[in-house]
């Protein structure tokens, strides 16, 4: 794995927390939202990540065409493991997108409604109850905190990738 991908690796964390204490806002400003625009409370939604590791099939069927563009051939290394001259896949997978976590999905919670009594509503029933959000704002700062520190993690992990190179850099000239 090159130092790039590393740094490839901590940028798709980045993203995906990013993403995450954007959503975790929206429900937080949404908490008192009693009509959305399809007329229903406003419903909380989650962030689902998922790692951007290929499946076998995808790193085979890479190394098969990588291999007949670069040309490369197989070559014994010892006597009875072979490998593709030229192509290393672990140093390219940063370069290819694997590695790291993306967003798979942005869900709806599907948590009943919050009931409150409040008649002076205007979006209240006939008995005076209104659908509230079904967003917990100490569950949604939780979230937040754990998403936050997350994204500290990534980023000190960055600058130590960010250092190693710099470094590395250095002992070249």
């Amino acid at each position: 794995m090159s130092i790039f991908s590393g740094m490839d690796i901590c940028a798709s964390g980045l993203t995906a927390q990013r993403t995450r204490m954007d959503v975790i806002t929206e429900n937080i400003v949404n908490v008192d939202t009693t009509r959305t625009a399809d007329g229903t409370p406003y419903t909380r939604r989650y962030v689902v990540m998922e790692d951007r590791s290929p499946s076998f099939s995808a790193v085979f069927n890479k190394s098969r065409s990588d291999a007949d563009v670069v040309g490369a051939r197989l070559s014994p290394v010892t006597s009875h493991e072979n490998h593709f001259e030229g192509v290393g896949m672990m140093g390219r997978r940063g370069v290819d997108g694997y590695g790291g976590v993306r967003i798979s999905e942005i869900g709806e919670d599907d948590t009943p409604y919050k009931i409150v009594y409040d008649p002076d509503n205007p979006d209240a029933d006939e008995n005076g109850y209104v659908q509230k959000p079904n967003v917990d704002t100490a569950q949604e700062m939780v979230d937040l905190m754990g998403a936050y520190r997350s994204y500290e993690a990534n980023v000190t992990a960055f600058q130590v990738y960010k250092d190693m190179a710099v470094k590395t850099f250095e002992i070249g000239v």
